[in-house]
């Protein structure tokens, strides 16, 4: 049976702000999203979002992204208003990455192929994408698996590579939608450690929406908890989980992520 390493969450300390969502309300046909919604996203942080189905977790992706427009309020990017900005000039000028739940590579395309693909799009110079991506294959120890078919891969190759693919980039931001999702306990351990490495060796701001709760409790330094469209708390893991409100709307009496 394999190890299970056990990590720690080193303790984030800067206070500069990187994004920033500002007294933002979303409406879907006349249904209220996200209702004066205010959030600060630290550099180096690693922020955790929860929430039940359907309060604004992934919309809260799209906001920054691009690919959703707030009704009112704006989103701020590295201090510059991005709210009118499209989706390329957003990734490219201010350096996002995103993991989506689903997808994210092209399954007939070998794991090679597919890096090179991502890296041709972002690197003009040949020796610098060569260069990029063979650090990924060394930092996520792809080696074995470089000519293998994208659909040949388990859930957690898969998952590694459509990471990997989002660094490619080097951004400054990367957004995981239910990265743990399918999981089991060893890949999504294996992922766990992944996150907290972005954040210590490569100072790159994650965000992280996924239904597992405990399994992002515990790779987060703050997380926050949504609810009818609402911050109805934000913290450290524990201070969450403690909360009351929380408590009532969405963890229950009975939950610990121990």
């Amino acid at each position: 049976m394999a190890l299970i390493k056990k990590f720690k969450i080193k303790k984030f300390s800067s206070e500069e702000t990187i994004v920033e969502i500002n007294n933002v309300s979303v409406f879907y046909n006349k249904r209220q999203i996200l209702n004066n919604l205010n959030l600060k996203i630290k550099k180096q942080q690693i922020l955790g979002i929860l929430g039940p189905n359907g309060v604004g977790k992934s919309t809260i992706f799209n906001l920054i992204t691009g690919l959703k427009s707030p009704n009112f309020g704006d989103i701020i990017i590295d201090g510059i208003n991005v709210t009118r900005l499209p989706i390329n000039e957003r990734f490219t000028k201010f350096k996002l990455g995103l993991v989506p739940q689903y997808g994210g590579l092209i399954h007939d395309l070998t794991m090679i192929d597919n890096l090179k693909l991502v890296a041709e799009i972002h690197i003009k110079e040949k020796g610098m994408r060569e260069e990029k991506i063979n650090k990924l294959i060394s930092q996520f120890e792809f080696e074995a698996l470089l000519n293998i078919k994208a659909i040949h891969l388990s859930g957690g190759q898969k998952k590694k590579l459509v990471i990997a693919m989002a660094l490619i980039n080097d951004p400054k931001i990367l957004l995981l939608d239910e990265p743990f999702a399918a999981l089991d306990i060893l890949t999504i351990k294996m992922l766990q450690e992944i996150i907290l490495n972005l954040q210590s060796t490569e100072e790159i701001s994650v965000v992280i929406c996924d239904h597992q709760a405990r399994d992002l409790l515990n790779c987060v330094d703050t997380a926050i908890i949504l609810s009818n469209g609402k911050i109805i708390a934000s913290g450290s893991p524990d201070e969450v989980i403690s909360d009351k409100d929380a408590k009532t709307q969405y963890f229950g009496d009975e939950f610990n992520i121990n």
